[in-house]
Parts: C-alpha cells; structure tokens; sequence
C-alpha cells in the first residue's frame, strides 16, 4: 500500500465529501446493543447525527443490525449460546421492537422511516434486484428513510449476505451511493494492533485496497475481530470499483458523521478507484454467487487476464460443482486462485464433455452448439 500523506489525505476526502449527495450508513451491534438490549442513547445519537445529513440537501439509507438484540430482551432469553433457529426467531420478534425504537427517535426530527427486509436472492436475480432498487429510489424521492436489515427469519444459508457490511456495500453499488459509512466499535484502521504495538499508526486514507491493506484487518483492538475489519475492508474494495467512498468509523463517538463531513481527521476513509466497473459486471463479480467452479490451464490464463478474450472449452482442466446454463461460476488457475467470475453458455454436464476441445469439436461431442464460448467476454468479470 503507497501511504499517502495525512494533508492530502484529508484534502482528498473533504473533495470527495464535498460532491456527496447519496450515503449509506451501516451500524453494527456492537455499537447499537448493551447486554440489556437496544442502547437508545446511541439510537438518539444516530438519528440527530442521519437527520443532520438530511438538512444539509443528502439523500440517506441506513443499514441497521440489532433485531436479535431486541428480541433477546424482549422475550427475555439472557443466555449466552443460542441455535440458529433460536436466533431467527429471536430476530423474528425483535424487528418490531427495533424499528419501534427508530421510528421514535426519528419522529424528534419529523423524519418517516420504512423498513426494508432483504434476503440474498433479491439481489441476486436480476429483475428482483431492479425492483429493490426502484423501491429505495421511490423512498428518497419521498424524503422517506429506508432502514434496511437481513431478512434474518427466512433467511438460510444460501440466502444469507454472511454479514451486514456485506449487504450496506451491496446497497451502496445497487443506488449508486457516493459514500459508504461503516460505523463500528473501533475508531480506525491501524499499521499494527494498537493494544499490543506501541508503535501501531493510525491510517487515515486508503488510496486503493490491496493485499497489504487485507491483511491489516487484524490490526483492531476492540471487541471488532479479524473477521470483522476484514468484512469492512473488503466492502469497501466493493463499493471502490463502483466509485463509491467509504469510511469506517467510531459509532460511539458523539458526531462522528458531521466530524467527518467537518474535515476533522476522524477514522479511515477509502477513496473510489478511477476505473470503474460496469453496473452489470459489477453485479457478476459482488453480488453474484459462485455456482461451480472452472479449473483453466495457463494459457487460458493468460488469454483471460492478459488479452480480455472469452473463455473457450480448449482452456478448461476440470469442471466442479453442478450448475445450468446463465449460472454464474468462478474460475481457477491451477493453484486454486479465482481470477475470474462469469456467466456459463453452457451447464456443467455439457462443459463436463466439452473440456479440452476445440471450438470446431463442440457439435459433434454435444449434439449441438450454442457458441464457441464457455463464457463470453461480455458476461466475464477479471476478479
């Protein structure tokens, strides 16, 4: 990672702040639950803090945890480990509970709330993914506040967005944010672990998320592990190759958000990278699921990342997993590394028959042909 100089940094992210118009803010359960359940000071605090955001002429969308932390006090279930199904449940009762509390804070400011329950398949079909977007486009445009949270009761785990930095990034590229707020335990990134190196340094601004900055995620101190800072990081690799800001924060501090706004030099903030993703690949290589897997050789390793061509059966070593044809895959070089996502012209029992052989080969093995591509270049994405 090239380090870039606390002044320009700061210079660099009051420019981008200044031509902010839509935010998403993601709050975590670390900042919104005690161990008695919601913690409405910092609920009050946010609402002041998103209501400010608003006056100043931006549009906001909230991603919030908390459900299963309302619910355990609101049926009054105090231990420690509970089930999977326990907690679904849990979610279940606490959602109500959670967005009472939101629309009592926000009435203070004469700000309408909605909530919005999202699963991952909402947002991996395409034409349910539009219509999400259309409702939250319809929501801003009434000056209404889309609080979005895990559809945690339905949700198993092929539907699960595995965390909600996860899904405040995938909102953030589906409207097309400007920034995306990451509020958490931990007031920033760090050089080192802080708790154990005094030397640690706090980093201001990322330039662009590499493996150097990856592999700074368990640089926290806190009750924010590893796994946690790392959802962050790469949340906001996602929303960077979209050109989308981010920042990650303390949501304890008391006007984090208007600091940050303010040019205070307050937690990390992530600039967008100049090249940009299209919608729809973007869409392919964040949103989109592996179905199965492709094993390339090295030429069609080069093919794919040193020339942009299409995939095509000669280049394929091994097909894994099942899928059908418009399924997305993932493929692999011969060590195992993704270096590609995509979209199949053709299922795996087809790809199964095909692998090896040339483009002019591909009727006579299947009976039939539906292109010389496995995947077209227009559906492959350079991961």
């Amino acid at each position: 990672m090239t380090e870039i100089p606390i002044e320009k940094g700061l210079q660099l992210r009051r420019s981008h702040l200044e031509e902010t118009r839509r935010v998403v803010v993601k709050v975590g359960s670390a900042v919104l639950t005690t161990a008695e359940g919601l913690n409405t000071e910092v609920l009050a605090s946010l609402a002041a803090e998103i209501s400010w955001l608003n006056d100043t002429g931006r549009e906001v969308i909230l991603v919030s945890s908390g459900a299963v932390a309302a619910g355990r006090r609101k049926l009054g279930l105090g231990r420690a480990t509970i089930s999977m199904r326990e907690k679904q449940a849990l979610a279940a009762a606490g959602q109500a509970s959670m967005m009472h509390a939101y629309e009592g804070v926000f009435a203070a400011y004469d700000q309408a709330v909605a909530q919005v329950l999202l699963t991952h398949s909402d947002l991996s079909h395409r034409h349910r993914y539009l219509n999400v977007r259309n409702t939250l486009l319809t929501l801003l445009e009434w000056d209404v506040l889309p609080i979005i949270n895990e559809n945690d009761p339905v949700s198993v785990d092929e539907l699960r967005f595995g965390d909600n930095d996860t899904l405040s990034a995938m909102v953030a590229n589906l409207v097309e944010a400007d920034l995306l707020v990451l509020l958490t335990d931990v007031d920033c990134l760090y050089t080192g672990n802080p708790c154990t190196n005094p030397e640690a340094r706090p980093i201001q601004t990322v330039s662009r998320v590499d493996a150097a900055v990856e592999e700074m995620a368990g640089n926290v101190c806190g009750l924010l592990g590893t796994g946690g800072m790392r959802s962050k990081i790469l949340a906001a690799k996602s929303v960077s190759l979209r050109g989308c800001c981010s920042f990650v924060g303390s949501g304890r501090r008391p006007g984090v958000i208007r600091d940050l706004f303010g040019g205070e030099p307050v937690g990390t903030f992530f600039l967008p990278q100049e090249e940009r993703l299209h919608s729809r690949k973007h869409w392919i290589a964040f949103t989109l699921r592996p179905k199965g897997y492709l094993v390339l050789d090295d030429g069609a390793c080069r093919a794919l990342v040193g020339r942009g061509k299409s995939l095509l059966p000669s280049g394929i070593l091994e097909v894994r997993g099942k899928f059908e044809i418009g399924d997305p895959v993932h493929c692999l070089d011969r060590d195992g590394r993704a270096i590609a996502a995509g979209l199949v012209a053709y299922s795996a029992e087809e790809i199964e028959k095909i692998q090896g052989a040339r483009t002019n080969q591909i009727e006579e093995l299947l009976g039939h042909k539906d292109g010389d591509e496995v995947i077209h270049r227009d559906n492959l994405v350079l991961l």
